[in-house]
């Protein structure tokens, strides 16, 4: 079976997120979004907001499989019997620390690789950063998130 994880934070899952996952479906027989938890980050949404509402966006998509997990992503990525990461990029700065993560991730684990897909331009300037900031001060993400995130803002 071919598989693939793609990890993080989804605080909230974006318009971009959902363009590479969708994108990389023909790829894979099961993409397995996971969601990384880092005790020591702080979030807007909680885990289990953050689980829900990958399932509301992916409830059509019978390839895609959510799941959350503590500890390095290239363990998580052997439990899950993944030997593809994948990973999105927005701009030339994604690029460059995505590149240095997936240098390392081969370090640590040789038989997974990383696929890096860059996100369709009309989604390159959105970042849940950017996306949180603006729910901060009552702004308007509907253009920046799928349907499914605005019930939890």
């Amino acid at each position: 079976m071919k598989r693939a994880v793609f990890p993080g934070s989804f605080d909230p899952i974006t318009l971009g997120h959902e363009n590479i996952i969708r994108r990389a479906l023909p790829m894979f027989d099961e993409i397995i979004v996971a969601i990384g938890v880092n005790s020591s980050k702080t979030t807007r949404f909680t885990l289990e907001e953050r689980l829900e509402m990958l399932r509301n966006v992916f409830g059509n998509a019978p390839k895609v499989r959510v799941e959350s997990f503590k500890g390095l992503t290239f363990e998580f990525c052997a439990k899950m019997e993944a030997n593809w990461m994948l990973r999105g990029v927005r701009n030339g700065g994604d690029f460059e620390y995505e590149r240095t993560v997936a240098q390392m991730t081969k370090k640590l684990s040789p038989s997974l690789e990383t696929i890096i897909l860059f996100t369709d331009p009309e989604f390159a300037p959105i970042s849940s950063t950017v996306v949180r900031d603006i729910l901060v001060n009552d702004g308007d993400v509907s253009g920046f998130v799928p349907k499914a995130v605005l019930d939890f803002v």
